[in-house]
């Protein structure tokens, strides 16, 4: 605690902190409430995500097995860009899909599967859904990272600057007061000496 000043300007100081400190936290937790909402918002959206992505692995299971040879896609579809915007939630700075992007190789219909063509689409599909997944988790890392500050700080005001701030006005009003009554009693028995002396 900081050493506080017994004087009417220090609470006259106090007072206002006071006030700044309770004006402050209402907005505080409304920013924490609607960060909390909005994490359970990402997290359901995460988890619909992941549960989209199982979707389509249970989809594709069935025919997968019928080959004998496995098959590398990945030389017939490569991941070009990942677009985003940037998006605000609650004051914090979010990436936002916009869009992903795609180069097809072109292919020998010929010399190839006729299955090649729902595979390139089926790993097309699942590559956005992992980027989507990975923007969501990295919306989710930051939207944490600011709730833990605000929940701290509404912690630092609730708990420990609204307190000791009430506690230094009490103080400082206690001896203020007590100054004020020994300068009365001082002060009549000054008046009573006096008074006394202009008698005798």
């Amino acid at each position: 605690m900081a050493k506080i000043k017994y004087t009417k300007n220090e609470l006259k100081a106090q007072r206002d902190a006071l006030k700044r400190f309770r004006r402050y936290l209402p907005t505080l937790l409304l920013k924490k409430q609607q960060l909390q909402m909005e994490l359970r918002g990402i997290d359901q959206r995460i988890e619909a995500q992941a549960a989209a992505e199982r979707a389509v692995y249970e989809e594709i299971e069935p025919w997968i097995k019928l080959f004998a040879s496995p098959m590398d896609l990945s030389r017939y579809l490569q991941l070009v860009q990942v677009k985003t915007v940037t998006g605000n939630i609650a004051g914090v700075n979010i990436p936002v899909l916009k869009e992903v992007v795609f180069h097809e190789v072109p292919r020998d219909l010929h010399a190839t599967p006729s299955w090649i063509d729902d595979g390139v689409k089926t790993m097309a599909r699942l590559l956005r859904m992992r980027v989507e997944l990975q923007i969501l988790r990295e919306q989710r890392r930051l939207v944490g990272e600011e709730l833990r500050t605000t929940s701290q700080r509404v912690n630092l005001f609730e708990k420990v600057k609204i307190p000791e701030a009430r506690n230094n006005i009490r103080i400082i009003r206690i001896f203020l007061g007590d100054v004020m009554t020994s300068e009365v009693a001082r002060g009549k028995i000054a008046k009573k000496k006096s008074a006394e002396g202009a008698t005798t």
